[in-house]
């Protein structure tokens, strides 16, 4: 169990419902639906009953509730203990990556943190852009990275990457779609899509599909929440000739002989990274890291 899940939990059930625990934790409520169920799946039992008019919980969610108070009680305590030892370097710099971040693009701001704060170890977690945000919340990271920029004061944010998105096809397809600027969106129609759960980005993902179905594409069913679609089921899908998927154009994946990459016509996906972190931190390795990724980023 993780402390972000125990936070869900209790605010699920302190709420009264997913709604107003979502808008509390400012998560959507899908993630938020998503980490509980993940929850009851690990401990192979039902946790609360859901219905009309909310959300309570079962005699184990309640016995379950009394614990998770107390283990998220005892963690906010230990960080208050150890807030006076952390401020020039906690320890551990403890970063949230999404899947595909650029090659290299972290390098010069490690680098020259290693140097700077050699105390301090960096420990990296793949996680999508609402799991980060929910584990920036609940303190069990120290810097994400994501796809969308966090409302309000709570964080701090920096722009790090922009990419101009590309699309996978079959070679045999790109051959007949391709003009001398790449392929235009509008050619993809009566091709599938292969995207990702909206759970994992909500901001980020009505923007691509706004734009994909402004252009006349025929979406289909969401992905299913949890499913991670790494390059592999990507490659797969696009190989058999009835789907398109997303890439930049320095995807590290390496592509097989009947998949192609080009570039889509007037560029009209741009996808966004931000570096995320508490706007209230006061770690100097943390402020480093920042400053030198700034740099890098306006280098």
């Amino acid at each position: 169990m993780e402390l972000r899940e125990l936070r869900a939990f209790v605010a699920v059930v302190e709420e009264g419902g997913l709604s107003a625990a979502a808008r509390r934790l400012r998560i959507s409520q899908p993630a938020l639906s998503q980490t509980v169920g993940g929850l009851e799946r690990q401990l192979g039992v039902k946790l609360l009953v859901r219905g009309s008019t909310g959300a309570r919980a079962t005699e184990a969610g309640t016995a379950l509730l009394g614990e998770a108070r107390a283990v998220l009680a005892r963690h906010d305590q230990a960080v208050r203990a150890m807030a006076r030892y952390t401020g020039p370097g906690g320890g551990a710099l403890r970063i949230g990556i999404p899947l595909e971040l650029p090659s290299g693009l972290l390098d010069p701001a490690l680098a020259e943190l290693s140097q700077a704060h050699p105390e301090t170890s960096v420990q990296a977690r793949h996680l999508s852009s609402s799991e980060q945000l929910a584990a920036l919340r609940a303190g069990e990271l120290d810097v994400g990275f994501l796809r969308e920029r966090p409302s309000g004061p709570e964080f701090d944010a920096l722009l790090v990457v922009r990419e101009r998105l590309g699309v996978l096809v079959a070679a045999e397809q790109a051959a007949e779609l391709a003009g001398a600027d790449g392929i235009a969106l509008d050619a993809l129609v009566g091709l599938r899509w292969v995207g990702f759960p909206r759970a994992g980005s909500p901001a980020w993902y009505d923007e691509l599909t706004a734009v994909l179905r402004g252009h006349g594409l025929d979406l289909g069913p969401e992905a299913p929440q949890g499913q991670t679609l790494i390059a592999d089921v990507k490659l797969a899908a696009v190989a058999s000739g009835r789907a398109f998927t997303l890439a930049p154009p320095n995807w590290q994946q390496p592509l097989p002989d009947h998949v192609t990459w080009s570039p889509l016509v007037g560029h009209p996906l741009v996808r966004r990274t931000w570096a995320v972190w508490p706007a209230d931190s006061r770690r100097r390795d943390v402020g480093r890291f920042i400053a030198a990724l700034d740099r890098s980023v306006c280098g």
